[in-house]
């Protein structure tokens, strides 16, 4: 449990991150109004940060497969990254996240080919642009790798290198030894770092690119976590494709710690209640944030439709697993009827939810919204997560 002192709030699971933030802002402001335009811009700034992701390496190393794999399409998908035997990219191709614009993955062209060779791809390719490269090979780790990683460096990039198609491996080792999958990959592991032991024996993430679940996907996204900044790593967990209850998880993580964000930001307003509801904040924004976690969680038309094809099963029996009043989306009609909750309900939500503005003398006027909503937001995001649950569970992702 995270303990707070000073009057701040004392929840668990990182639900608190912003509020300290938060606090800080209205004790500094003036007015309300004020701290509150404050609020909403750094909320503006964690929902429209851009990440760009550059995958690069050896041509026919799997790179095209793998962006289509992170932004969760399958390549026969009319958005898909053409993939072929022979080089498909010439230029660096910009791929657009199917549900957050704001995230792009680059298809660069392979190194050490005539057209791009390991001296001049620096500036050919514009690494300026990119936040994180991913240096992929189906083989072992080349000079044309090692070159490209130094000149990375002197970017002050990070890099990662992605060892790729290891499903193939353990498929052919299987024909022809006895060893166990954790010794095929121990040796695989091995074989690529000796080859990179001038970088400082970098690590080295197995994976596959049609099994996101296995390998090493979850440590390359726990490294990219760590080691992001602070409104990168939100983009990026926000755009991952929910293949796996622990990434569901991660998502959760995150959506809790925007909650207090988006209640202050939505809440701490003086505007006028809809008609028929007692609730005044920005419905805009509470519609924006529902809309965000509804298609991050995987539960909107066009990630069912993926999911579909990934797995090979209906849309309509992943779909009927969904319970909750979002089954169909979120749209105004959804919102309005979500916030019609009974006033004996946000009355209770307010009693104990208004302990956590102690020492915010600002906001007293505002308070009794902002704990309305943040309870609103919580119970629609539980609502979701039981639902993406489910689809998991049906989808056999569990």
């Amino acid at each position: 449990m995270a303990r707070a002192s000073n009057n701040y709030v004392n929840v668990e699971d990182d639900s608190d991150y912003y509020f300290r933030e938060i606090v800080d802002i209205y004790r500094s402001c003036s007015t309300m109004s004020a701290g509150t335009a404050i609020v909403r811009g750094r909320l503006d700034q964690l929902n429209y940060v851009t990440l760009n992701i550059a995958v690069t390496g050896m041509s026919g190393a799997g790179k095209s497969t793998f962006v289509n794999a992170i932004r969760g399409i399958p390549n026969s998908h009319p958005l898909a990254a053409p993939t072929g035997v022979t080089e498909t990219t010439t230029t660096p191709v910009k791929y657009n996240h199917p549900s957050m614009p704001n995230v792009t993955i680059w298809d660069l062209p392979g190194i050490g080919t005539t057209k791009h060779q390991a001296k001049t791809y620096t500036k050919q390719q514009k690494f300026e642009t990119y936040d994180v490269f991913i240096i992929i090979t189906s083989e072992r780790f080349k000079e044309n790798d090692i070159l490209l990683a130094k000149a990375i460096l002197k970017q002050k990039k990070l890099y990662y290198f992605v060892r790729s198609k290891i499903d193939n491996d353990m498929y052919a080792e299987q024909q022809m030894s006895r060893r166990s999958e954790a010794q095929v990959l121990a040796n695989i592991r091995w074989d690529c770092q000796k080859h990179l032991r001038d970088l400082g024996n970098p690590k080295v993430f197995l994976m596959s690119s049609f099994h996101l679940e296995k390998y090493d996907f979850p440590e390359l996204i726990e490294t990219l976590k760590e080691e992001l900044p602070e409104n990168k790593r939100l983009a990026l967990i926000q755009s991952l494709p929910v293949y796996s209850t622990e990434i569901l998880r991660m998502k959760c993580k995150h959506f809790r710690k925007m909650i207090w964000l988006t209640a202050f930001g939505a809440g701490a307003v003086a505007m006028a209640p809809l008609p028929g509801l007692a609730l005044v904040c920005d419905y805009a924004i509470v519609l924006s944030f529902l809309s965000k976690v509804h298609k991050a969680f995987g539960l909107d038309e066009e990630s069912l439709q993926r999911l579909s094809v990934r797995i090979n099963k209906p849309v309509r029996e992943l779909r009927s697993a969904m319970k909750s009043r979002f089954r169909d989306g979120v749209n105004p009609d959804v919102l309005s009827k979500f916030l019609a909750t009974p006033g004996v309900t946000v009355a209770a939500s307010v009693q104990s939810t208004m302990t956590f503005l102690v020492g915010v003398g600002t906001l007293v006027a505002g308070g009794v919204s902002i704990a309305a909503v943040h309870h609103l937001l919580t119970k629609g995001m539980a609502e979701m997560e039981d639902d993406a649950k489910a689809v998991l569970t049906v989808a056999q992702l569990t």
